[in-house]
């Protein structure tokens, strides 16, 4: 039975948490030093340049007046226009360009790492002080240990200059154009969707590498907590008792186990989902894929506000999407916690 009533709940705590973070950005930006005004149009713009986007961000309101006409903004994803990265472009279309860059990185990272962290959790955890054990461990220690700025250029070594398997940048190869089949902004759909294989196929290439990257870190820690997750829960009672019963292993662990034991992963991959938005940023630098974490890094040095502004909410806003999944599966999972 779906938790209507549970997930409404969930829904209206999503608002003063996203009401939080915006009068956050907005305090911020507006108490940090100098003129945004003058940042934004440049030390060489004239003064009736300066004047005029001060009066389209309403710098010459009260406070007060701003912090009401931002809300309201906000609440309609309305932050204005680029003055800087995309002059006389809304943020809104800027993100709406840069965001599903990051968003399918991300999203692909994120399988990469429970399709390959779960199982070998499980497996170390079933094979406890093995050789298999001990070399799940040292793996992940190690994926947790490497920094993406130097796991990035070793793979692009190996597999890009030294196996020439997989393409150094870039989301899809030169010679292809994806403007006309767009729907998504994600390239992989968008060219299944228009089923334009060889485009897929040059996609996918180009999604592998670093994906993998950026699901590295993400498929240690997962198999590291499903580890600790799964010997905790075999040696409870039930566990026991079933195997008492008669069960095998498989079916005691497959049955039994595993379900309980995803309660407190389910909470790894959702953090680590938000961490997997940020840490894209060093992703996109190093496969030249132009992101919204490249983005938000760019609007920050040449002091684009609005750009930093939208960009920030916009990641407020999926990772309290993503906790909201997180609720909902843990109420699937575990009825109990509904109450």
């Amino acid at each position: 039975m779906f938790p209507k009533r549970f997930v409404l709940k969930r829904l209206l705590l999503l608002v003063p948490v996203l009401i939080g973070v915006a009068t956050l950005v907005f305090s911020i930006l507006h108490l940090s030093p100098g003129d945004p005004a003058l940042t934004i149009a440049g030390e060489r713009a004239s003064q009736e340049f300066v004047e005029r986007i001060r009066a389209d961000l309403g710098l010459n309101d009260p406070i007060w007046v701003q912090y009401i006409d931002f809300l309201g903004n906000v609440a309609r994803f309305d932050f204005g226009e680029s003055y800087v990265i995309n002059r006389n472009t809304t943020v809104r279309e800027v993100l709406s360009n840069t965001l599903p860059v990051t968003l399918e990185l991300a999203l692909y990272g994120q399988l990469f790492g429970i399709l390959f962290g779960i199982p070998l959790g499980v497996l170390s955890a079933v094979k406890q002080d093995t050789i298999t054990d001990h070399a799940t461990r040292v793996g992940a220690l190690a994926g947790i240990s490497v920094p993406i700025f130097w796991s990035g250029p070793l793979l692009i070594l190996l597999f890009a200059q030294v196996l020439g398997v997989f393409p150094t940048s870039g989301r899809i190869s030169s010679s292809f154009s994806v403007s006309a089949i767009r729907v998504t902004g994600m390239v992989t759909i968008d060219t299944l969707i228009a089923g334009e294989w060889d485009m897929f196929r040059s996609a996918v290439r180009h999604m592998l590498l670093p994906s993998l990257v950026i699901g590295i870190y993400s498929m240690a820690l997962i198999s590291r907590m499903m580890r600790s997750s799964m010997l905790e829960v075999v040696r409870q009672d039930y566990m026991r008792t079933a195997r008492a019963k008669g069960q095998g292993a498989k079916i005691t662990i497959l049955k039994h186990g595993f379900r309980n034991a995803l309660i407190p992963v389910i909470t790894i991959i959702g953090i680590q989902f938000g961490g997997l938005l940020g840490g894209a940023v060093l992703t996109e630098t190093v496969f030249a894929i132009g992101g919204i974490g490249t983005l938000l890094v760019e609007a920050i040095e040449v002091g684009d506000y609005p750009i930093v502004q939208g960009t920030v909410l916009t990641f407020a806003f999926l990772f309290t999407l993503v906790n909201l999944v997180v609720d909902i599966t843990y109420s699937y999972l575990d009825p109990r916690i509904q109450q």
